[in-house]
Formats: C-alpha cells, structure tokens, sequence
C-alpha cells in the first residue's frame, strides 16, 4: 500500500508508452510520469528520510509544508498531534542536534521572561570548561562487585515488540558510539540489543520476560544465563512506569511474532500482558530481599528498580526495609507520570502518578531522611530533552537521566500517534518490514550518537557558564523560577528538603510525619498501627 501511488504512475506510464505505438500525441503525458516515477525511485533508494523511503513522491509533501513555513508545517503535518505535550521548539532541537546541524535561534529567547513558571539559571563571572565525558557517574554500592560507569544522560526503557527491529538496533549503536546505556525495557534482551554492541540496562518488569517459567512466574535459572552476559551492565526491575502506573502493560497479538514470542518465552497469536503487580515478591522486605537475589545471581553487577510515585507511605515502607534488611538498591529511576512513550489509557496519562518534579524531590529527601542517600544512585526519567532539563533535574536530586521521547525522535519519530497500531510510516514503532525497512540503521545510529553528545554537552556548558565544577555540586537554589508577576523563587524555597537523618529521630518533620508512621516495612496494603 506504500508504495501504491508510485506503483500507479509506472503502470501509466507503461500504458502510455504502449499507446504511444498506435498514437503518438500521447508522448506529452511521458514527459510528466517519467520524472515522477524517477523522482519516486530516488526517494526509495536514500537513505536519510524513513518518510520518503516508504512513501515516495507523496512523503515530500511533509517537507514541502515544512519548507514553506513552519507555521503551515505545523498546521497540515502537525495538526494531529495536538494535545501531545511536547513543544515543537524542542522537537526541532532534538532533529537538529541529530541531524549535527546548527541549533542556535535569533533574536534571542523563545519564551517569555516573564511568563509565570519561566525558569532560568544564574551564570558567574567566573565560568569554566566542563569536559563531557569526564562527568560519568559511578552506579553500586556496598555489595556491588560490578560498578558501572553510568554516562549521565542514556536510553530510557522502550522494549522490542514495542519498537521495530531496525529501532533496537539503531539504539544500541548509537550507544556504543557514543559510550553510553540503553536501558532494554521489560520485553527482554534480543539479538538486536546485542548486535548494536550498546551496553544494556536489562529490565525486569512483572511479566519477567526473557527470564520466565511457563506459568510466568521468575525463573533464576533462566535469568543468571542472560545477567552475566557481557552486554548486561546493570538490572533494572520494573514496579510501575509514568505512562500506566499500577495498570500493567499490554503488546497488541498483531506485534507478537514468532520471534518476539521466542525471545519473551510466551506463545504467538495473543495480547502479552504484564500484570500490575510482581509474583517474586509481595512485601517491601520481599523485596529487598529479591534485590539481593538478582545481585548474587548477576555476579555482583549493580541492580535498582524503577517507579513512579503514587502513596508515599509506600516509598517509605520500601526505605524502612532498607534500614531493617541492610539491602539497599544500587540505584532507584523515578519516572514521573507526565512520562511515557508506549500507549496507555488516556485517564491513566493524564490523570494517575505523581509529577516528575514533585516525585524527584520526595524521593531524594526520603533516601535523606533515612540516611540512605550516599549508598543509592538516583535516575530521572519523564520528558527530558535538553541540557537545561538535565541541569534541572541534576539540581533536584538526580544523579543520571534518561531519555526516551527524544532517542525516539532522534531515531526520525514525528509522533504520528500510531505506536499503538503497528502502523508507524517511519519504521520506529512497527513489526511491519515493509515499513522497517524506512529505518536505515547505519545512518540513524549516528543521529542517536549525535543527540547525546550534543545534549551532554549543552548540560556541561550550562554547568559550566554557572561556575559549576561537577554535577553533584548542583542544589536546588540554582534553578530559579518566576512564581508571579513580581516574584521569583528558586527551588530551595519553593520545595522543603530534609537534612540527613530526619526521619529517623523525633520529632518527624510535620509534612511527612503521617506517611512515616504509615509505612510498614512487611506490607504494601496495610498501615502500621499507629
């Protein structure tokens, strides 16, 4: 169906051609279908538009509205996307950045300054050079005998199935290039994460894909084999994600190959479903105690598990564990539920999980508050795309982030919102290989390369015009925002953050004394008895 327009112009042309023998006036059309249909044969064959590739001829209308104006491209190309909020303006830096070609704007700032909610950084008279690739984090703590050298930006979870074969590929080549993580999400380790070379954050999510019996539940048999592969640098268990938190996942039969079933150890012809809940475990010191388990059997590499935030007495009964178990996690990657670039419900998007912002800062005062922060790395996840975005969020509590939303647009994604269709024109989200086949690796994995790089070095250079030597020196009063017309705040005024110890001695700090007495260490589902 693809390619049925230009399919169409070399039948005319054929027609017109044999007509021609009988009646030769018909020569002026051949003067038309034959530039179309070579126009269309060179659109097949490059190989820097997944567009053009699959759709030749009709495709360039894209780049033609694009062309003319960015306002018409927004209203003809963009039009169904709106409601999705991702500005255009970081769009077109994440394909500039890809793209390596100039992101600098005139006429100064986008925005304006004194919008409510604009937010900003103050620069020194003193700056200084950051070296990008010297600002890797070291991820494992005590019981770690694998530590990782995490860059600070990588690939946030997005799992084959989910995205093409060419997508997975791309990605983890681009990471290799550029020495960074790919984070595999919760479909398993394929063979196109290991082709691509990219050192793999493997996920674990309640479906325990890659690492299952037949009745689904965990299998330490099958998970030792794949954990020790060189590949694997770190173990990530999935407890909840931005996009769905506590409703589970689902990957539609129609993206179910004999392939994708083999590699998730579940049958062909059906929806796969991962449960809103894990089977290992039941209890926060269950859970602790899992955590050691994937450590041992992994040979000491460092392991963590991701959330998004939703009854913070929950986080706390978790943290209480830590302290009674003496386990902690290596790292804990907080999602935000503004996140997500799977297709979930639209009450469950917009309307369950706790925001980025407010779930960083709570989880890092928590670690704080029990003492537990120096031994745990903490991951960003949730609409991270520029430098800025990191700074922010490197100064709210992070230590690492991810990024998703923008991998995928650096890999040619123009959110055309059929992800969850199989239908996806630019080969990203699809298991179709005549729309695959849009998606050249060997140039994409550059784009990929060149994004991370370009964006690490946005985050270094902010940091380093602000007379910040490292990322860990980064606190919340340098990010500044404007709170009313006439008012600015920064972030160390407009949030409280606990000093070291606070809840674990009396009095509790009055915001967080109810959660506190709540948690429970042995349960999610109760309270403690007060």
């Amino acid at each position: 169906m693809r390619h049925l327009f230009l399919t169409g112009v070399l039948l005319i042309s054929i027609t017109i051609g044999l007509i021609y023998l009988v009646w030769p006036p018909v020569l002026w059309s051949m003067l038309f279908f034959g530039p179309v249909f070579l126009w269309g044969f060179i659109d097949m064959t490059q190989k820097k538009h997944a567009i053009l590739r699959n759709f030749p001829v009709l495709g360039n209308f894209r780049y033609f509205f694009e062309l003319i104006r960015p306002e018409i491209y927004q209203y003809f190309v963009e039009s169904d996307t709106e409601g999705v909020p991702f500005s255009r303006a970081k769009r077109s830096l994440v394909y500039q950045r890809a793209k390596k070609v100039r992101d600098t704007v005139p006429f100064g700032t986008l925005e304006d300054v004194y919008r409510v909610g604009y937010e900003w950084v103050n620069h020194s008279l003193a700056p200084l050079h950051l070296e990008p690739q010297k600002l890797n984090v070291t991820v494992g703590g005590l019981n770690c005998t694998q530590p990782y050298e995490c860059s600070l930006l990588n690939i946030s979870a997005m799992s084959f199935g989910s995205l093409s074969k060419n997508a997975v590929m791309a990605l983890s080549s681009g990471a290799r290039i550029g020495g960074f993580a790919h984070n595999t999400g919760e479909g398993g380790i394929s063979t196109y994460h290991l082709e691509g070379g990219g050192d793999l954050i493997w996920q674990i999510g309640t479906g325990y894909f890659g690492c299952r019996t037949e009745n689904g539940h965990f299998s330490p048999e099958t998970f030792r084999e794949r954990a020790t592969h060189p590949s694997v640098k770190m173990i990530e268990i999935k407890l909840s994600q931005g996009a769905k938190p506590g409703h589970g996942g689902i990957l539609p039969a129609a993206k179910v190959t004999e392939e994708i079933a083999k590699i998730r150890d579940v049958p062909t012809g059906q929806d796969v479903l991962s449960p809103p809940y894990h089977k290992a475990f039941s209890t926060p010191i269950e859970m602790m105690k899992f955590i050691a388990q994937l450590r041992e059997l992994s040979d000491g590499k460092p392991v963590g598990f991701k959330l998004c935030i939703g009854k913070r007495r929950e986080f706390l009964a978790i943290c209480k564990a830590m302290q009674e178990t003496g386990i902690t996690p290596d790292f804990i990657t907080v999602d935000g539920g503004e996140g997500g670039t799977g297709a979930a419900p639209l009450e469950f998007s917009n309307h369950v999980g706790a925001p980025l912002l407010e779930s960083l800062i709570f989880v890092h005062n928590a670690l704080i508050g029990f003492n537990l922060r120096d031994q745990i790395r903490i991951i960003s996840s949730g609409k991270i795309t520029t430098g800025f975005d990191m700074v922010k969020r490197l100064a709210l509590g992070a230590d690492i982030c991810y990024s998703a939303r923008a991998m995928m647009l650096a890999l040619g994604c123009i959110q055309a919102l059929k992800c969850n269709t199989n239908h996806c024109p630019v080969g990203v989200a699809t298991q179709e290989d005549h729309l695959q086949v849009g998606l050249v690796v060997s140039d994409k994995k550059q784009r990929v390369a060149n994004y991370h790089a370009a964006t690490l070095e946005s985050a270094s250079e902010i940091m380093g015009a602000m007379g910040i030597e490292h990322p860990k020196d980064l606190r919340p009063w340098h990010i500044m925002r404007r709170t009313s017309a006439t008012e600015i705040q920064h972030y160390g005024d407009i949030y409280e953050f606990l000093n070291k110890g606070d809840l674990l001695q009396d009095p509790l700090p009055k915001t967080y004394e109810r959660a506190c007495h709540a948690a429970n260490a042995r349960s999610f589902d109760h309270a403690a008895p007060f």
